[in-house]
């Protein structure tokens, strides 16, 4: 297929004045708002968690228990490893402790695009572990097949749709790597379609697009915080204590058994899988080789029908843009568009920063968001908040013993963790358990994720790579150049 552009004219009708390329259609006069007034009402807190189906809290851990498995972290990985271990060893006594609620970290924060990889994008998978293709592009169809038999198994509501995803080009000069990865994909045996201009625009309208690569099965858009809730009901209904406000303060390994320490109560088990993502759970080790970078997201109000005519999205696909600094978005159930993108580092990864509890920090996402829909320059966000990813060099799951093996920790998704967290779940257990599986013999199991340097090294660099980030498309310079050196130490950019 040929990769095309259409004609198309250049004129200012966007929030801020600045010029883009626009089509006929985009130029109907309608209210212009401005990044303040879009944000003035907003709500600084995660879409997915204002929502009268969240579940309550279940009770803290007040006294000592003894468990045949501790899952710490009550985040996707934990949910997951819960579940697939009651299901494949009923007589197992499993505990979760979260430190805060069930789907209040990373998981109730994520954009809930389904991807089809366990490797954070095939291209990724080829990068890190090109001998292992075929079997890690199976794992990847047999995760999703196990996810959605899970849903449907437990009658899991969590509004997923399964309308693929499309990466979009939002440069003419982008279009060879979407040629490059439509080859890859359909090298692989993936549905997949190449769109030139005209066919990306019929499916979501945009002055940007160029061009766009379709991936139709397997894939898809989910409400992450309904998928939490579900797993932890299921959990709860296999048998599983789940104890909330529950924060791993300290262990104590004994030698057979390791002891953990909470605020009021201790667990004492033989195994221990750490979901805990980016906290510090006092292994050193783990904080060499995973790093939080912070995501921040926007969701619009809901568009109305006619709003939303303006777009189109007809199939309602997950996307990703091409951008070096890339933004994401997707519909939801009540047609509201979540938009995220806008990568940060804050020092000795704070987790808290100052920063994400300000509209101004959300300014520049909504100016994209405008850039990239012109024509819903009438619309205002209902809530902007900003999440942990757990960044790891392969850019990819990896589990990692610990504590002469009684501790497998799992994460490193490195933002494609929506799914993948089912697969980083079961790689745990079998860590864990020291059970023959087939990713034990491959280099995913095998090889962990190569240490990132500390502070104040990290700090500095992150910094430099962030600001690279941000204009490299259009600057180039040293800021590409800077970028394609990280690529070459093995990051993933």
């Amino acid at each position: 297929m040929t990769l095309s552009r259409q004609p198309v004219r250049s004129e200012p009708d966007t929030p801020g004045g600045a010029t883009h390329n626009v089509t006929p259609q985009f130029r109907a006069k309608r209210a212009t708002l401005s990044v303040h007034e879009a944000l003035a009402r907003t709500k600084l807190s995660p879409y997915w968690l204002d929502n009268p189906e969240q579940p309550p809290a279940q009770p803290k851990l007040a006294g000592e228990i003894t468990a045949d498995l501790l899952i710490v972290g009550g985040g996707f990985t934990g949910l997951w490893a819960a579940v697939q271990a009651k299901e494949q060893m009923p007589q197992l006594n499993v505990v979760i402790i979260e430190a805060d609620r069930v789907a209040h970290g990373a998981s109730g924060r994520a954009g809930g695009i389904i991807s089809t990889s366990v490797m954070h994008g095939l291209p990724n998978a080829v990068r890190v572990f090109p001998k292992d293709i075929a079997k890690l592009e199976e794992f990847g169809q047999r995760n999703l097949d196990g996810f959605e038999k899970t849903l449907k198994r437990y009658g899991i509501d969590a509004d997923v749709e399964w309308n693929g995803e499309m990466t979009v080009a939002v440069d003419p000069e982008h279009l060879a790597h979407l040629r490059a990865d439509y080859e890859l994909h359909t090298q692989y045996g993936h549905n997949v379609e190449l769109l030139d201009e005209r066919a990306t625009r019929e499916q979501l309208n945009s002055p940007l697009f160029a061009g766009a690569l379709w991936s139709h099965n397997r894939s898809g858009i989910v409400h992450p915080a309904k998928l939490a809730w579900g797993l932890k009901r299921a959990a709860l209904s296999l048998g599983v204590r789940i104890y909330e406000h529950t924060p791993l303060v300290s262990f104590v390994d004994e030698g057979q058994r390791v002891r953990v320490k909470t605020p009021s109560g201790t667990i004492t088990a033989p195994r221990i899988l750490l979901g805990s993502g980016t906290a510090k759970v006092g292994i050193s080790d783990i904080n060499r080789r995973v790093v939080q970078v912070r995501d921040h997201v926007l969701a619009t109000e809901p568009l109305t029908d006619e709003q939303l005519s303006r777009i189109g999205w007809k199939n309602r696909q997950g996307v990703y843009d091409t951008r070096t600094q890339l933004n994401y978005f997707r519909l939801t159930k009540s047609n509201n568009i979540i938009f995220g993108g806008l990568v940060s580092y804050h020092f000795d990864g704070d987790n808290n920063p100052r920063q994400d509890a300000r509209r101004e920090t959300y300014y520049r996402l909504a100016q994209a968001f405008y850039k990239t829909f012109p024509q819903l320059s009438d619309v205002r966000f209902s809530h902007a908040w900003s999440g942990p990813i757990d960044y790891c060099s392969r850019g990819s799951v990896f589990a990692k013993r610990y504590l002469g093996g009684k501790a497998v920790f799992v994460a490193g998704y490195t933002g494609f963790g929506v799914a993948a967290s089912r697969f980083g779940a079961s790689m745990g257990l079998n860590l864990l358990f020291d059970r023959d599986a087939p990713e034990r013999d491959l280099d995913i199991s095998r090889l962990g994720p190569t240490y990132i340097p500390p502070e104040p090294v990290r700090w500095l660099a992150a910094k430099v790579t962030f600001h690279a980030l941000d204009g490299a498309d259009q600057q180039g310079g040293w800021k590409r150049a800077w970028i394609k050196a990280i690529k070459a130490l093995g990051f993933p950019m």
